[in-house]
């Protein structure tokens, strides 16, 4: 007789699952009853919250999973949860406090919980001393917030729940603070949260007494350096091809080294496509959002000052606050001083330091400001008693300042660095003729006579500007070469240049007449006739009357004056397509080369090309000095490799006539192990000097008595 089973739907939650949201009616009694039963365990719980009750646990997944078939009978169920958490978040056993936060994030993603009633209760949450409760809330909070903006940005949450993350960051618990900045920076790059109001919220966390909150939060505003390769980046070399490794796997015989290989290449795999699913993130930077950037600086400076902090924490806020003055043309003038007591080729980290002060330097600095720490960093790395390569950075960090503050340059001291261009050494010769070169095209007036190169066209036009002066044209310089009717003709003549110096050749149609012009004005001063020329010449070209003689300066204002309206002229009476901006720029760059039958150097497209956007100043800049750089490794290896080849083995050399012939037992004797030739070896220790002396003695003695 078969036995008849009883009803095992109460005691059986999964099946009693799968058969309500098939059919939610037939089975209303069956859930009934399971309400019941989770109303009376959470009574029961609450009397002892800090045991651990399995059966809550499950009856509230069940009631999670199910929750969408009955919606009114579980209207109360969220709310249940919520006080569950906020009241006992603290002594709650971890596995229970995960599964009441799982059944919740299950209520949300069946939109029958508000989103900030739960983001909000989850920020709580982060006060738990519970590591991975931490990390799986916050991986939640950051998808939770992405979803909500996806179609659209939804502003009113948004804005409540930064108010609340605003508040949090204040929060005396350290790791809450923390994870709420985590979360902010993680949806700004995300280009979620990608608005001023986060940016300033961020900043406030700059100044937190929590010193991971405030390292996080300088970070944030560093961002990453675009020359500067991930670790990941300078090992891609050695990275190992994971089909290659997969496949030794398969075939090889198999060990603990290659299953660990196996899993680190695995890992990487999986790294990789991360990083490649990440929204892409513009370059763009979040300093550019800061409200009040003035009082930000100074409330940094101000803090950097009373600060007893570890000394890479006050770099990295001494780099924040040269980017915001830098970006923002902000005066702080008690900045300079700070980092001049840092100024000396000792000092650890000092081309950092060198680099914060470039960025710190704007045109609107006053020159009084900047002249003690140019002369404090010639006076401490310009100096002989001093190795090259500081020499070398320090012009180098001259040459960055005096490119952003040209007036606080002296002419003495523009002078004496100069002098540096005969240096014997190649770095520090490099780096004073890179600051020559850049005085030519700023203030050539500095330079001795010698020191300016020959006059051009650009040196002609450059007007000198006092501090705080404007130069403001209502025209685009070299907009004059837009008014000639033939188009000027590119040529790159690469038989002529070297590797290192290509020239571009512009050919126009009176290119002969004017390097007769060049060739003949060549030898003549300034102040004299330019546009005298001998009388034959002057009857054989011209019959008409003379014009009047002008002398060298009045032509070239006349000259001047003729382009200056030729290209007002073309700026506002025509729109400008790329090919004439394209011809301007070389025009421009003609008129920094005095000959042009030799053509010109694509200087102005090096100088764009090294111009940072962000208007931040390169460590490669400062550290930038002129040696032959080292090889890798494995250079060196093929470099020694190639130097073996012709040359004879090294080591020992067998003098057998017939290579192929037997050795002798003393030679074999070399290649056999120490067991098999031990007995032997024990007959073959030294004699000591005196018995070398008895022997002697009695050997002499033995010959007397023979003779």
């Amino acid at each position: 007789m078969v036995r008849r089973q009883n009803n095992q739907l109460p005691d059986n939650l999964p099946q009693l699952q799968n058969l309500i949201k098939r059919d939610p009616q037939s089975y209303h009694e069956e859930f009934t009853q399971q309400l019941q039963h989770f109303n009376n365990t959470v009574e029961v719980f609450e009397l002892n919250p800090e045991q651990q009750n399995k059966s809550l646990d499950e009856l509230a997944m069940f009631m999670a999973q199910v929750a969408q078939c009955y919606p009114t009978e579980l209207q109360d169920f969220p709310q249940k949860l919520i006080n569950l958490l906020e009241k006992h978040n603290t002594v709650l056993e971890n596995s229970m406090r995960m599964t009441f936060c799982r059944a919740l994030i299950l209520l949300r993603n069946k939109n029958l919980l508000a989103p900030t009633d739960l983001l909000e209760l989850f920020f709580k949450l982060l006060r738990c001393q519970d590591k991975a409760l931490r990390s799986f809330l916050e991986q939640h909070i950051v998808t939770d917030i992405k979803n909500l903006n996806s179609k659209h940005k939804n502003v009113k949450l948004n804005t409540t729940l930064q108010n609340f993350m605003f508040t949090m960051l204040k929060d005396t618990n350290s790791r809450a603070a923390k994870m709420s900045l985590d979360i902010m920076i993680d949806l700004y790059k995300k280009n979620v949260w990608n608005d001023a109001k986060t940016v300033n919220v961020i900043a406030t966390a700059c100044f937190s007494k929590i010193i991971k909150v405030q390292v996080a939060a300088l970070k944030f505003f560093l961002g990453k350096d675009p020359d500067e390769k991930d670790s990941d980046d300078d090992d891609s070399d050695k990275e190992i091809d994971p089909r290659e490794v997969m496949m030794a796997n398969k075939v090889n015989k198999k060990t603990r080294k290659r299953e660990k290989q196996l899993v680190k290449v695995k890992k990487g795999v999986k790294k990789q496509q991360k990083k490649k699913s990440n929204a892409v993130s513009f370059n763009f930077s979040a300093l550019q959002l800061v409200h009040d950037p003035q009082g930000m600086a100074e409330k940094l400076f101000k803090q950097l000052e009373t600060s007893t902090k570890r000394f890479e924490v006050k770099l990295m806020t001494l780099d924040v606050i040269s980017r915001l003055i830098g970006l923002h043309d902000l005066f702080l003038f008690n900045f300079y001083p700070y980092l001049q007591r840092f100024f000396q080729p000792h000092q650890q980290e000092v081309t950092r330091i060198l680099q914060f002060t470039a960025q710190a330097c704007h045109e609107l600095v006053p020159p009084d400001v900047i002249e003690p720490v140019l002369k404090t960093i010639a006076n401490n790395f310009v100096t002989e008693r001093n190795s090259s390569d500081v020499m070398a950075i320090g012009l180098n960090a001259i040459k960055e300042i005096s490119s952003r503050t040209p007036l606080a340059m002296s002419e003495d001291l523009a002078q004496d660095l100069a002098m540096y261009k005969t240096y014997k050494d190649r770095s520090v010769m490099m780096a004073a003729r890179s600051l020559i070169q850049l005085f030519r095209h700023v203030r050539p007036e500095l330079l001795h006579k010698r020191d300016r190169g020959r006059p051009n066209e650009a040196a002609e036009e450059l007007e000198k500007l006092e501090y705080g002066q404007v130069n403001a044209k209502d025209f685009i310089s070299g907009a004059e070469v837009l008014m000639k009717e033939t188009h000027d003709e590119i040529e790159i003549d690469s038989d002529s240049a070297s590797d290192d110096e290509e020239w571009v050749d512009i050919k126009h149609s009176s290119d002969e007449e004017d390097d007769q012009e060049d060739n003949s004005d060549e030898e003549i001063d300034d102040d004299e006739d330019i546009d005298e020329e001998s009388d034959e010449e002057g009857e054989e070209v011209d019959s008409s009357p003379k014009k009047p003689k002008l002398k060298g300066k009045e032509r070239k204002v006349l000259s001047k004056k003729i382009k200056t309206e030729q290209a007002q002229q073309v700026s506002i009476g025509r729109l400008l397509t790329d090919e004439d901006f394209k011809r301007i720029d070389i025009a421009n760059a003609k008129k920094q080369v005095t000959t042009a039958s030799k053509g010109i150097k694509r200087k102005l497209e090096e100088e764009n090309a090294k111009k940072d956007p962000s208007g931040l100043v390169k460590l490669g800049d400062i550290e930038n000095i002129y040696k032959k750089r080292k090889h890798d490794k494995q250079a060196r290896i093929e470099a020694v490799r190639a130097g073996q080849t012709d040359r004879e083995k090294f080591g020992y050399k067998d003098g057998r006539q017939n290579e192929h012939c037997s050795k002798t037992n003393r030679e074999k004797r070399k290649t056999k192990a120490y067991q098999m030739i031990r007995h032997k070896a024990k007959g073959k220790v030294k004699r000591s000097f005196k018995d070398k002396q008895i022997a002697l003695r009695n050997h002499l003695t033995k010959l007397k008595k023979m003779r």
